[in-house]
């Protein structure tokens, strides 16, 4: 608990009992008496009126109170739902923290804006990722690890495995890295950091990193990075183009697929034209469509497309 904490924590004690001594107050707030005259001293500075009374101890003065934290039933209601989502998609250490913070909440709320706030959640549900159970696990398991090589500023290093793997056919590696910050994105957790191997800054997927330990070599944020402003360099070179049966373009528009760039009506069907590094990430997801779609270019994909289909045959 800091200074600041501790002085809000003692005229919030003061308001909750009328006469305190300063001995029960360091107890209570687990610092020593001197301090606790310190801050006595400061606050009183500050216009806080507090009354000390030899052998009594001290109180505030009749009439004065901190304005206690108001919310309309929507900003409970909001502030219940981030806490959930918190807990959900956090490790458990900010899963805690989130249901001390829900209980807080509710516990401030008066009557009528707590029975408001209950029917406004009621009409409300936010159901889990039941195909990402097992990859949510793990995030949740490395997220804790990775915050505290974030804030003590000490490398990482564990194991992994790519989507697309690299030309020699390797998916595994072992990475040591500079943890730069974690970004939330749609397919789960995203982990930003400096890599030793590629001597770059590169995005690692929490959901595939394994057995991953805080180093003792330290490092220093790069000059100048800013998280919330940083753009990853657009390295997307091939393009490639597919046409859809009309029938499932809905569908199509519905995934939301990253490397989408264009989308147009043609007589034939319904075009889109796609943007990757590497034909390879486009794979699986456009063998996914079955007959529904038809690559139009490169003709490498269209031969790699085929390939793999007989591939699949040889399996029937």
């Amino acid at each position: 608990m800091n200074k600041t904490e501790r002085q809000l924590a003692i005229v919030l004690e003061l308001q909750r009992t009328r006469v305190i001594k300063g001995q029960e107050l360091a107890a209570k707030l687990e610092t020593s008496v001197r301090t606790i005259y310190r801050d006595i001293q400061a606050l009183s500075e500050a216009g806080v009126p507090i009354v000390g009374a030899p052998g009594t101890g001290y109180s505030l003065m009749e009439g004065y109170f901190l304005p206690p934290v108001s919310f309309t039933a929507e900003e409970a209601v909001t502030l219940l739902i981030g806490a959930d989502f918190v807990e959900r998609r956090f490790d458990d250490r900010y899963g805690k923290n989130a249901q001390s913070s829900r209980r807080k909440i509710e516990a401030i709320l008066p009557e009528p804006i707590q029975n408001e706030a209950k029917r406004i959640l009621g009409s409300i549900r936010m159901l889990p990722d039941l195909k990402q159970h097992e990859h949510k696990r793990s995030e949740k398991s490395h997220l804790d690890l990775i915050r505290s090589a974030m804030l003590s500023g000490n490398k990482l290093r564990f194991n992994y495995v790519k989507r697309v793997p690299e030309p020699s056919g390797n998916r595994a590696s072992e990475r040591t890295v500079a943890p730069l910050g974690l970004v939330l994105v749609q397919a789960g957790w995203m982990l930003l950091a400096h890599c030793d191997l590629r001597g770059d800054i590169r995005h690692f997927k929490v959901s595939r990193i394994s057995n991953p330990v805080m180093t003792e070599e330290r490092f220093e944020v790069p000059t100048g990075f800013n998280l919330h402003e940083y753009m990853p360099r657009d390295d997307r070179d091939v393009r490639i183009s597919a046409r859809f049966n009309p029938a499932v373009a809905d569908r199509v528009k519905e995934t939301n697929i990253h490397y989408m760039e264009t989308e147009e009506w043609q007589p034939e069907g319904y075009v889109v034209h796609f943007r990757v590094r590497q034909e390879e990430e486009l794979l699986q997801w456009i063998l996914g469509w079955g007959a529904d779609v038809e690559v139009l270019e490169p003709e490498s994909f269209r031969l790699r497309v085929r390939q793999e289909i007989m591939h699949m045959m040889a399996r029937y």
